[in-house]
């Protein structure tokens, strides 16, 4: 029996580079390379035909650890919340006064970049608090 050791999660969006690009500052990931023979994406998405010009766009991990995140154009907007969400650990080892600082340091570091702060769930101040955001195209996500 096989057993995966890595996984990729995909975006249905608008605008899938500038998403990704949104989700690469919250996260400290990187856009990769091109594929091999194209000197930028740019280069390459001029390469398609017309209608999958900007269509996907992803973004990595530096260090290898984390998921690939992949961003798909699709012609539909988004209407109901999220069945899948992202929980962005950034509280890890405090607790209290410390852990809540610490949460709300970043939720107004990615309002600056365009995210809303949606609610704030507090079930236990020392460990299960989160603030629900949502990315500069609506799909929500945690900050933990």
């Amino acid at each position: 029996m096989s057993s995966i050791k890595q996984f990729q999660v995909t975006f249905d969006c608008a605008e899938p580079e500038r998403l990704a690009r949104f989700w690469c500052h919250v996260l400290g990931y990187v856009v990769p390379p091109p594929p091999k023979g194209f000197a930028t994406w740019d280069e390459f998405d001029r390469s398609l035909l017309p209608e999958h010009q900007g269509s996907g766009f992803a973004c990595v991990d530096p260090s290898g650890v984390g998921p690939r995140l992949f961003f798909q154009r699709v012609p539909e907007g988004k209407v109901v919340k999220n069945r899948l969400h992202l929980c962005v650990r950034v509280g890890t080892g405090l607790v209290g006064e410390e852990r809540l600082a610490a949460l709300e340091a970043e939720c107004a570091r990615l309002v600056a970049l365009g995210a809303v702060r949606v609610r704030v769930l507090i079930a236990d101040a020392d460990y299960e608090s989160c603030i629900v955001m949502q990315d500069i195209e609506g799909n929500e996500f945690c900050l933990d």
